[in-house]
């Protein structure tokens, strides 16, 4: 390997909002190559919308990189680069590096068995790595539901000084299929590891924009993500009673007369959601939906009983802000330049934002000033040395490549 004063890593993105899968992987792979301006791809990220055939997507991806890059990626509610963002389109993202190692490895079985397929994933990876850092990118099936669990299995596996972002696959809103990519294959209720071997570390950072507007309750009522009770009381009830007034008078909206199912009441728990106590922070948990029948509430992620909650809320300026604040932080964190930067943000803030969603992608990549590439989860992984805890909801969290 070069000497770390001669090593170089470049980014360069491409995107294609054309209809067809092969044809969409083809031209935002061609952009990418272009804007590289490298003979040798060492790495390749694709996020892809769900409506494409991901199979398809894959192959017009691989038609123009080479056989031995490391090709990953997933389904996406949205996807967006420096560029542009977009509901319907794939982002390619090419990296060439002397500086960095990419190793992938894929696995599934996700949802019957997390420490075991993350065990299978670790497994394969190569042991011959000499490189002083590492760093991980995870990317998994978002509908497997089992992202902490997969989160503190990445850890165990890796070890506690292995620090590691991603998120989880999306396919906006409709929870259909959620699957991930690796090479030519496209897997559901599977997980793609990529270890980041080099001189230097990357960069990982996070931000969420949320801050506590209620008392806190314990989870007293809970089978798997469906929370039934809170201090005893059905948990629908509980948020109700919480964000009523503050409803009332930031949105004009009676609460209560929202339906259950509703598009409007979504929104409203997108808003309004909860936080777990994290010391210096909160760590964000979304109720995706009510069961009006029993009053309980079902969450995107397993919540184990005795786990005390508050309501959070952030508006669209705190989110935005918070976005642009993650990017501010990993440029603070850079000993010199950034060469491109991977950014896993949450589907449900592109519900908040509505159409000033592109403000947030703007905070970023003006910061960074460099390529960025990211897509809209179903939640985000994001595990610094010395957590305990790494899954994250309506959060924005950045992977970004030092120069």
């Amino acid at each position: 390997m070069p000497s770390q004063s001669d090593a170089r890593t470049a980014v360069a993105t491409g995107t294609s909002v054309a209809t067809a899968g092969k044809r969409a992987g083809r031209e935002a792979t061609s952009t990418a190559r272009d804007r590289l301006d490298a003979e040798r791809v060492d790495f390749c990220q694709v996020f892809a919308s769900s409506e494409f055939d991901a199979e398809a997507v894959l192959a017009g991806v691989n038609a123009l990189v080479g056989d031995e890059t490391a090709v990953v990626g997933c389904t996406a509610s949205g996807t967006f680069t420096e560029e542009r963002a977009m509901d319907t389109g794939v982002a390619v993202t090419l990296v060439t590096s002397d500086s960095f190692r990419f190793d992938t490895a894929l696995a599934a079985g996700l949802s019957d068995n997390t420490r075991g397929t993350v065990r299978d994933a670790v497994r394969s990876l190569p042991g011959n790595i000499e490189e002083p850092y590492q760093s991980a990118i995870v990317l998994h099936d978002g509908l497997a539901g089992v992202g902490e669990q997969l989160s503190l299995s990445v850890q165990r596996r890796l070890g506690p000084y292995v620090e590691f972002a991603g998120g989880a696959a999306s396919d906006g809103l409709r929870m259909e299929s959620t699957p991930v990519f690796c090479d030519a294959s496209v897997v559901e209720d599977a997980v793609v590891l990529v270890l980041v071997s080099g001189e230097k570390r990357p960069i990982i950072t996070v931000n969420h924009g949320h801050s506590p507007i209620s008392e806190p309750w314990e989870v007293t009522d809970v089978s798997g993500n469906v929370v039934h009770e809170l201090n005893g009381e059905p948990a629908f009830d509980v948020w109700k009673d919480a964000v009523r007034d503050h409803v009332a008078e930031t949105l004009g909206v009676a609460v209560d007369d929202v339906p259950v199912g509703s598009a409007q009441l979504r929104k409203l728990m997108v808003a309004y959601l909860f936080g777990i106590d994290q010391g210096d922070t909160y760590k964000i948990r979304w109720p995706r939906t009510a069961i009006e029948e029993t009053g309980a509430l079902q969450f995107a992620v397993d919540i184990p009983a005795g786990t005390v909650l508050r309501i959070m809320h952030g508006d669209r300026r705190d989110q935005i802000r918070s976005a642009e604040q993650a990017a501010v932080d990993a440029v603070s964190l850079c000993d010199g330049n950034i060469a491109g930067a991977f950014v896993y943000d949450c589907a449900c803030r592109q519900i908040l934002f509505d159409d000033a969603f592109p403000a947030a992608v703007d905070g970023i990549t003006s910061t960074l000033s460099a390529p960025v590439a990211g897509f809209e989860t179903y939640g985000e992984l994001c595990m610094q040395a010395g957590q305990l805890s790494g899954f994250h909801n309506t959060t924005t969290v950045l992977f970004a490549l030092p120069e």
